[in-house]
């Protein structure tokens, strides 16, 4: 096995234990994961700030969902739904590409209630 830093750039990593375009067919929860893969293996530990979801300002542009590493926006309806917080490793590339104005994904403090985190957000900046 190789660790991180020994593969190519580029590298695609596969973390389905089953032929892909089969798997891409069935849900995420009935899919079959390699023991490394992110969806079995939690990084969520290694997080020291959290992205926090505000839904009064998300426009639903999924840019978030795009660019996660990890799988960890959650979207139903069409509509972005949170962070999944077991998976979620605190990159912040979520925050990142939001091009709302407030940003509707913000780090906050891993420990920090997210209401309470809510309740402190920025107002819209003025151009």
């Amino acid at each position: 096995m190789k660790g991180w830093n020994e593969f190519e750039i580029g590298s695609v990593l596969f973390p389905l234990d089953e032929d892909g375009s089969k798997a891409q067919e069935k849900a995420p929860s009935e899919r079959k994961y390699t023991e490394n893969s992110s969806r079995s293996a939690s990084v969520s530990h290694w997080r020291v700030q959290k992205p926090v979801h505000n839904h009064d300002h998300c426009i639903n542009c999924f840019f978030c969902w795009v660019y996660c590493p990890d799988a960890s926006i959650l979207a139903k309806d069409e509509q972005m739904s949170g962070v999944d917080y077991q998976h979620c490793k605190g990159c912040g590339v979520c925050v990142s590409v939001c091009p709302t104005n407030p940003k509707s994904l913000l780090m906050f403090d891993e420990n920090e209630v997210n209401e309470d985190a809510i309740a402190r957000w920025p107002q819209k900046e003025r151009k």
